[in-house]
């Protein structure tokens, strides 16, 4: 299976110039990776990466907070267009970060403000691989300081960069070679499962 990279970032507010083209190129280097591009199909930069993702020929699924196409759109306010797959939840803004998180095998954080903050305690609370790429402000510029306080060992590893074609290749690669065996993201073995069923 092809692996899910989800980024995650601001969908609102001010955006210069430069975090848009980023997440651009983001989303194109996660397509030229060959991984799918998951986002929660809202405007902002996870829409950039969207964008960027399908112009280099990925695909892209979105997680909506809406419980349908219409509510997408006239309640939340978010896009259709640059997405091949929208999974309507229906269970809110906050609800749609849990579920965006357990369908991305690695996550990427863009900016942000609060709901990033809070798809980056998810993923850290999960154990997963995370990627920070800085230069983008936000959240993104103050995960240093907020894991040094967090003092807690969830099996996530977090990988920086400033430059999206690198830091995907880093992170797909360690995915590859040894994430993939976390529990979080890695079948229970058989010869265990058989003791658990047991109790």
């Amino acid at each position: 299976m092809k692996l899910k990279v989800g980024v995650m970032g601001s969908a609102t507010g001010i955006l210069s110039r430069k975090q848009k083209e980023l997440a651009y190129e983001l989303g194109r280097a996660i397509a030229q990776n060959d991984c799918i591009t998951i986002t929660g199909a809202c405007p902002g930069l996870p829409l950039e990466s969207a964008k960027g993702a399908t112009e280099a020929g990925g695909l892209v699924v979105g997680i909506s907070p809406a419980l349908s196409e219409w509510e997408h759109v006239n309640r939340y306010h978010s896009p259709v267009s640059y997405h091949d797959v929208l999974i309507f939840t229906g269970s809110g803004l906050m609800g749609r970060e849990v579920v965006n998180i357990r369908s991305s095998d690695v996550v990427i954080i863009i900016g942000g403000r609060s709901g990033t903050l809070g798809e980056f305690s998810i993923a850290y609370d999960k154990g997963k691989l995370i990627g920070i790429l800085l230069g983008t402000g936000g959240i993104a510029a103050e995960i240093k300081n907020i894991v040094k306080k967090i003092r807690k060992r969830t099996g996530a590893r977090i990988m920086y960069g400033d430059h999206p074609g690198s830091i995907v290749k880093k992170l797909v690669k360690y995915f590859k070679s040894v994430h993939y065996k976390h529990p979080s993201v890695h079948q229970i073995p058989e010869e265990n499962s058989a003791k658990t069923s047991r109790g």
